[in-house]
């Protein structure tokens, strides 16, 4: 597996990085050819009603991941999303949250180092 990091899809990445958005909803504002995403993985994001209770509440955080967690367990998203990071030197998981501590790249990011 190569680096992976985690990084908002506003910002550029190195060249040659694989950037992969993991949201479910596109990024406000931010056409497709600036985002530079190489793949759109919004099955892989969290599900609608977790996303709305969880409301990037930073108190919420650890209950979001835990039940984030599960909802990726034998998800096939997280199966392609696994595949693309091992056939790739460098990633980017990408996403739109203000918050850069608390979303679900941090999430996936830890899930995919085996934590």
């Amino acid at each position: 597996m190569g680096a992976c990091r985690v990084r908002r899809v506003y910002e550029q990445s190195p060249p040659g990085t694989f950037r992969i958005l993991v949201d479910r909803l596109w990024p406000r504002g931010l056409s497709k050819e600036d985002a530079g995403v190489d793949l759109w993985l919004k099955e892989a994001a969290p599900s609608a009603a977790l996303r709305t209770w969880f409301a990037h509440d930073p108190a919420r955080f650890e209950e979001f991941a835990r039940r984030y967690r599960g909802e990726l367990e034998g998800s096939e998203a997280f199966a392609v999303l696994v595949r693309a990071v091992r056939d790739h030197d460098a990633v980017d998981l990408v996403y739109s949250a203000r918050d850069s501590q608390h979303n679900q790249a941090v999430v996936l990011l830890g899930l995919l180092d085996g934590r």
